[in-house]
């Protein structure tokens, strides 16, 4: 018997060290591998963004059509597997504008060239005609001529405002700058308001320096005073004819009868212009002197509310057609697991030439592809798959992104681990991230691991706790970018990232390659530094055994957004009981699944080569990637239903702006406004609809049935 006991014990440390002599490195040999100089490649990112930008390539463009075959080709020569999935979706273009000023009754009216300058010794002059006319996607058709009255950002507490001082909008065109809110909603809100038309330009002391001696594009970063920022005033996501499902092949479609009676397209035409037309107009602009809040750069001229006495004439004409969109699909599929899925994404179509937007996203996303296609010629192959996606349509209303999500819902929903969104890769210094509560400790953690490409004695991370941003880690709740068909139509755990905030010439034909080499990114180190951390996320999050989600998070931020809310009805005969005991019970489970995982790393060992531990790995996986699922609902949000994620959604009266628990929110609003009984019964039934989506969250954790 002993010598038995010997003899395997023996038989095992031959095993043990033939298994070390030519075992593959660890996986986390290959993840510093991922971020060392000797793989990332600054001159590689400037290429792939100088190929990318030299044609304007809007969505359903020729130009277009080759960028996508460039990102395919790209991902090929990577070794990747790569596919188009192409769909028949409805866009807008303009077909012709008109807009006219009469200043007074006295005075001859100015008509508008609308058109965005060339500046000289532009190297993008010779293509610059295949820049569209400045419009706004899916923007009403018509005719219409009104007094103009001064709405500063258009939003809703603007018109509030404005009718405290006794303004009437109804019967106008409002003329709002940009900025603060989305630009669907300025249109909506100016709708709802009773304006029959909206125009939106670039006010200086936001995006042109503040005037004074301040120089713009090509001199300085600051958007030239006839840059235009276009882009959609579509209120929803993916093709409008296909609400819900998929643009394929000879789908069901709802009519424009419909789709205008759904209320997610404008009811006004409305037109986005520049910041010298926008002073212009603003110096017919009579009546009450605007607040001190509302007035521009300290050289700009004293902003009136009117109505008149200046009136404008809007004429817009669109066509919408059907046209051809592609997302182009990379798959490395993993070794272990080839059905969990750790999806990257970055949209590529532009307005114009789309340096920052989205092309630093997609020339970071090919740097990735090509970094990891140097781990597997050094032997990495990834636990589970890795997912790369290249969206086509995004501008529009992010069209390619949610078109497939729809198609693929079911397969995503069982096998989507996490997807992590890059749209504006590089906008100026600064790393910046939003996520999912359940990633903050896993990218707090790959910033700690790359340099920060703008100090070289720091870390990424370092200088992210230094710039003092608050809270340091945002939320996904506005639906700004392609996170949003993942996370809050299916519930998939989701990041973002990028360097920079906002930038001036956001949406204008002057967001090309010499702004980005010149003021976004020089040397494109900033690039190469967010494709460091975003591929250190994918390759933890594709190859470690256990995933990286920490729930704890999830339950400390929700206690203590609860707790705000619970303040702001007080005295309203609100209770959030509920909602407090289900977050107590997501926090015990969290506890819970963590000391499982504690103990399942502890039992390893020399046992393990005789005990499977791999069922149990896999179920704790799946209560960690299913956790996020359950904070959906089936019914989504009222007047929203699309977005079925109970905990963060855009804002009703901002799609970019973030909202937690959406539905207590908007109810709480309302029920404020009309201050019903029935108002403020709804509150209770929504606080008790979140108090349901986390319980279920936590009985996910558990792993238990009830």
């Amino acid at each position: 018997m002993l010598r038995t006991t010997a003899a395997t014990f023996l038989a095992i440390a031959v095993y043990s060290f033939f298994v070390l002599l030519f075992s593959p490195p660890p996986k986390s040999y290959y993840h510093s591998l991922f971020i060392s100089n000797s793989l990332s490649d600054n001159v590689s990112i400037s290429h792939h963004l100088y190929t990318l930008t030299r044609r304007p390539h809007v969505a359903g463009s020729e130009a277009n059509a080759e960028a996508a075959s460039y990102v395919l080709s790209t991902l090929s020569a990577c070794n990747i597997k790569a596919h188009v999935v192409s769909y028949e979706v409805l866009l807008s273009y303009p077909d012709s504008r008109s807009l006219t000023l009469t200043p007074s009754p006295s005075e001859p009216p100015i008509t508008f060239d609308l058109k965005q300058e060339i500046y000289e010794g532009d190297p993008y002059a010779a293509v610059a005609r295949e820049v569209l006319p400045t419009f706004h996607a899916y923007a009403r058709s018509g005719s219409v001529t009104g007094q103009v009255v001064y709405v500063n950002y258009g939003r809703v507490q603007d018109y509030e405002t404005l009718k405290e001082m006794g303004v009437n909008v109804t019967g106008t065109v409002v003329l709002a700058r940009y900025g603060k809110i989305y630009r669907g909603d300025i249109v909506m809100n100016a709708f709802d308001a009773g304006a029959i038309g909206a125009l939106v330009y670039t006010d200086r002391k936001d995006y042109g320096g503040g005037g004074g001696d301040a120089k713009w594009f090509p001199d300085d970063k600051w958007m030239p005073p006839s840059g235009v920022q276009v882009g959609t005033v579509y209120n929803d996501s993916g093709d409008p004819t296909t609400p819900g499902w998929a643009s394929t092949e000879g789908c069901e479609r709802v009519s424009m009868d419909e789709l205008e009676s759904s209320g997610d397209v404008p009811l006004i035409p409305s037109l986005p212009i520049s910041g010298a037309d926008g002073e212009t107009i603003l110096r017919s602009i009579g009546g009450q002197t605007a607040k001190d809040d509302w007035q521009g750069s300290k050289d700009s001229p004293t902003y009136r509310v009117g109505p008149g006495p200046g009136v404008v004439g809007l004429d817009y004409k669109g066509k919408q057609v059907f046209a051809t969109i592609q997302n182009v699909i990379g798959v490395i599929e993993g070794e272990e697991e080839p059905d969990r899925f750790v999806i990257l994404g970055n949209h590529r179509d532009a307005w114009t030439f789309g340096a920052v937007d989205p092309n630093s996203g997609t020339a970071t996303l090919l740097e990735v592809a090509q970094r990891l296609w140097k781990l597997q010629r050094k032997g990495w192959k990834p636990r589970r798959t890795i997912i790369l996606c290249n969206w086509d349509a995004e501008e529009y209303g992010l069209v390619g992104s949610t078109e497939w999500v729809e198609e693929n819902r079911e397969l995503l929903s069982s096998r989507a681990v996490v997807y992590i969104n890059v749209d504006s890769a590089v906008t100026g210094a600064g790393f910046r991230a939003s996520a999912t509560p359940q990633h903050d400790d896993l990218l707090k953690q790959a910033a700690q691991q790359v340099q920060d490409p703008d100090n070289s004695s720091q870390t990424i991370y370092e200088q992210w706790v230094r710039s003092g941003a608050s809270p340091l880690i945002g939320r996904l709740g506005g639906a700004g970018s392609d996170y949003a068909a993942f996370l809050q139509h299916i519930g998939v755990p989701a990041a973002n990232m990028q360097f920079g905030t906002g930038y001036p010439v956001y949406h204008s034909m002057y967001d090309d390659y010499i702004w980005m080499e010149t003021f976004g990114d020089p040397m494109f180190r900033r690039s190469v530094g967010v494709a460091s951390v975003w591929g250190s996320v994918a390759l933890r999050l594709a190859d470690e055994e256990f995933l990286p989600f920490n729930y704890h998070s999830y339950a400390f931020e929700i206690q203590k957004l609860a707790e705000d809310l619970e303040k702001e009805v007080s005295g309203k005969g609100i209770t959030f009981s509920p909602l407090f005991k289900s977050i107590e019970e997501l926090a015990k489970a969290a506890t819970k699944i963590n000391s499982q995982k504690k103990e399942i790393k502890e039992a390893k060992g020399w046992t393990s080569m005789w005990r499977n531990d791999h069922n149990r790995v896999r179920e704790l996986n799946d209560r960690l990637m299913m956790a996020e699922r359950a904070f959906t609902d089936p019914d989504g949000l009222l007047r929203m239903p699309w977005y079925k994620h109970l905990i963060y959604a855009p804002s009703r009266h901002n799609a970019y702006g973030s909202t937690t628990f959406p539905g207590i929110d908007d109810a709480i609003d309302s029920a404020k406004n009309l201050n019903t009984a029935e108002s403020w019964n709804l509150v209770q039934h929504e606080v008790w609809r979140v108090a349901r989506a986390v319980r279920h969250a936590s009985l996910v954790l558990n792993g238990d049935l009830t």
